[in-house]
């Protein structure tokens, strides 16, 4: 029997469809009788509609309704009040989507738009968010569910009392999912039953949501995500697409075709809400950490409390008998943030990794050996030994592979004509996740296997990873291994996110197919199937600190005329349990550490406060990185065993690639240059004016 699947790369089972065009997008389905939704957004911050004049654009070509407040269907009042679309006249923030128009074609649609005339009575906003606003308040929790504020020992003291102290503010701006495919949905309505094609990150989810606001018992509503053209986090739930076009195809009695525009994804989806975060560390002589407090605050709508968990970070990643972590939050005119690749991690990273660089220069130590030097075998946060912790492999193997001995840690030491050439290390960390999940193996007689599961794949190469992790567990050649995902009729799975996708389909995929491999011993003939569910065993799991790590190293040049920074390498090594696929497992620790250097050197969504909206709201104008902007990076991962995780014995991958490398690419620049830029994106501008590079 085969069981060689799992650790082999292999390209992703739906390459030839997405290389050919045959893979179908969420508005890329043939559907008779279709139309098309173009949605309206509000142009001011705060009000109340308190006219629509429809009359214009229903008398334009091909325009068939015009939704809005005053006449579409009504939805339940749900727990997410962003979702309560088109049925009050309550505006919230601008860009709300306030009216959908539908035509018989996707431009009549638009120039019907154009033509909803909408007025307004407005109110005072409040749209910036500052470390002093007089909204700032302590929520409950921070997201999904972890204590607000943490405190350990008395760190006012052990502060006071350390011979060598840090103390910096870092501030993030909002960033911007930016999916290739936008939200989209096609709908369709049939004696009572609701069908969607939706590009979402969790099919189940969002079933449950529609069922909640349509008053529909869930198996009226079928969900299909077959191709995702990503995510990031924007899509983890239902967004107003869905809700849209299943409101626009009731209210018309047809199909609806709705995908939201580039611009309209800069807002009314989520985004990485902006941070100020307040770092102070204390250490002895020797570089050991005595105090951390990490104090963080961020940005929600006055719709929904979205609280991200910025400091959360620091709580389990080095080690120091006195330590404390706070979150604050302030509720404007603006729309609700949401996840963003490593919510919390991610700019808590940024802000932790960048303090310890700063305290290895006030200490004199390496920033390799700083950071070993505060490993913890066991919990600071929990208190319990991590199942697992390769930080330091991971920074050692990567030391090694970069060529960081022998480093000279002056600034300004190394220069390449007019180019100022720098290097710089920061430390990644994530939690390793997993949810309960349900699966269901076939075999079939002629001698094939269909494995079906809910799980999404948003372009991480999950479908495949699965159909690997099948083959191995049904003892057979992956090439006699069908797999199904993406449809909500199919076995109930948890979404693609938080790092925890593979690590919870593959525990019910293993499952199923061992009782399906039990089943055929006593059945051999025919189509025999198995279905399980994890939620028992994943219940039953001990409460663990289980986390992925990672270390990305950065050299970059500096133009000392211009400040202009570019990255000649960078290198990252992950402790992240078993890979499944080398091939895919790559692509994402690659992607997420481009957009680590997409986050530090180009990434700034602009706030004008007049009018509470983006001002660079399109990819003319909102900075990513592209190719050139990344010559040479290597992704590599440790042969790392856990017994504590789950049957595959992964940790996930999405998300720890990303952690870290917005500090690694600062504290490179701070070593070219001897300028530290706290406040992203590092922009040219920032290192002339702060000082003279020449």
């Amino acid at each position: 029997m085969s069981a060689d699947a799992v650790g082999r790369a292999h390209p992703r089972l739906e390459g030839p469809e997405k290389v050919t065009g045959t893979a179908r997008y969420a508005v890329e389905y043939p559907v008779d009788g279709v139309t098309y939704g173009w949605a309206v957004p509000a142009t001011v911050v705060r009000g109340r509609i308190t006219r629509v004049d429809t009359a214009e654009a229903l008398a334009s070509p091909g325009v068939l309704a015009v939704l809005h407040h005053g006449n579409a269907p009504r939805l339940a009042p749900g727990p997410e009040a962003d979702l309560w679309l088109l049925q009050t006249p309550a505006v919230h923030c601008r860009g709300q989507l306030v009216a959908v128009v539908v035509a018989t074609s996707l431009e009549a649609a638009r120039e019907g738009a154009r033509l909803v005339r909408i007025d307004y009575d407005t109110g005072p906003h409040s749209t910036v968010l500052t470390a002093d606003h007089p909204g700032l308040y302590r929520p409950d929790h921070v997201n999904p569910s972890y204590p607000t504020d943490t405190a350990e020992g008395d760190f006012d003291a052990g502060y006071a009392a350390a011979p060598v102290r840090m103390d910096a503010t870092y501030r993030t701006p909002a960033y911007h999912n930016n999916p290739m495919e936008p939200h989209a949905t096609t709908a369709r309505w049939h004696d009572g039953r609701l069908l969607v094609h939706d590009s979402n990150q969790g099919a189940t989810p969002v079933r449950a949501t529609l069922a909640e606001l349509f008053e529909l018992p869930p198996d009226s509503i079928r969900v299909v995500t077959e191709h995702v053209g990503g995510g990031f986090g924007s899509k983890g739930y239902a967004k107003a697409a869905v809700v849209l076009a299943a409101l626009a195809a009731r209210h018309v009695d047809r199909p609806v075709k709705l995908a939201l525009t580039r611009q309209q994804l800069f807002g009314p989806v989520g985004y990485r809400t902006p941070t100020i975060q307040r770092v102070r560390l204390a250490a002895d002589a020797d570089g050991r950490l005595t105090a951390i407090c990490h104090d963080a605050i961020s940005q929600t709508s006055t719709t929904r409390e979205f609280a991200e968990q910025t400091a959360v970070y620091t709580r389990s990643m080095y080690a120091a008998p006195h330590r404390r972590t706070t979150h604050r939050l302030v509720r404007l005119d603006v729309p609700t943030p949401f996840w963003m690749r490593a919510p919390g991690e991610c700019p808590g990273a940024y802000a932790l990794e960048s303090a310890m660089d700063e305290l290895a220069v006030a200490v004199g130590i390496d920033p390799v050996e700083l950071r070993v030097r505060n490993d913890a075998q066991v919990d600071p946060d929990q208190g319990e030994p991590f199942t697992s912790r390769n930080l330091v492999a991971c920074l050692r193997e990567g030391a090694d592979r970069f060529g960081w001995d022998g480093r000279d840690p002056t600034p300004r030491a190394r220069r390449d004509g007019r180019w100022l050439i720098g290097t710089g290390v920061a430390g990644s960390s994530y939690p390793a996740r997993t949810r309960p999940s349900s699966a269901a193996a076939t075999a079939r007689p002629d001698g094939r296997f269909l494995v079906r599961v809910n799980a999404t794949d948003i372009g991480t190469g999950a479908r495949t990873a699965l159909w690997q992790v099948a083959a191995d567990a049904l003892g057979v050649p992956p090439e006699r291994v069908d797999i199904r995902i993406g449809d909500s009729d199919l076995p109930t799975a948890p979404l693609a996110g938080g790092s925890m996708g593979t690590a919870s389909w593959s525990w019910a995929v293993i499952r199923a197919c061992q009782a399906l491999r039990e089943k055929l011993r006593d059945a051999p003939d025919g189509e025999v199937t198995a279905q399980v569910s994890t939620e028992d065993e994943v219940a039953g799991q001990p409460a663990r600190p289980r986390y992925a790590y990672g270390a990305q190293f950065v050299e970059v040049r500096v133009d000392a005329d211009t400040g202009e920074v570019r990255v000649n390498r960078m290198l990252g090594v992950f402790a992240a349990g078993r890979v499944v696929n080398p091939t895919t497992a790559r692509s994402q620790l690659v992607g997420g550490m481009t957009m680590g250097l997409s986050m530090a050197l180009h990434e700034e969504g602009l706030l004008d406060e007049r009018y509470g909206d983006w001002v660079n709201h399109d990819l003319a104008t909102y900075h990513i990185a592209g190719c050139a902007d990344v010559e040479s990076i290597e992704a590599y991962w440790l042969d790392e065993h856990d017994d504590e995780l789950n049957p595959a014995g992964v940790k996930g991958i999405g998300e720890v690639g990303i952690v870290g490398t917005a500090a690694a690419v600062a504290n490179a620049v701070h070593h070219a240059t001897g300028v530290r830029i706290r406040d992203l994106p590092i922009r040219l501008d920032k290192l002339i004016y702060t000082s003279s590079l020449a």
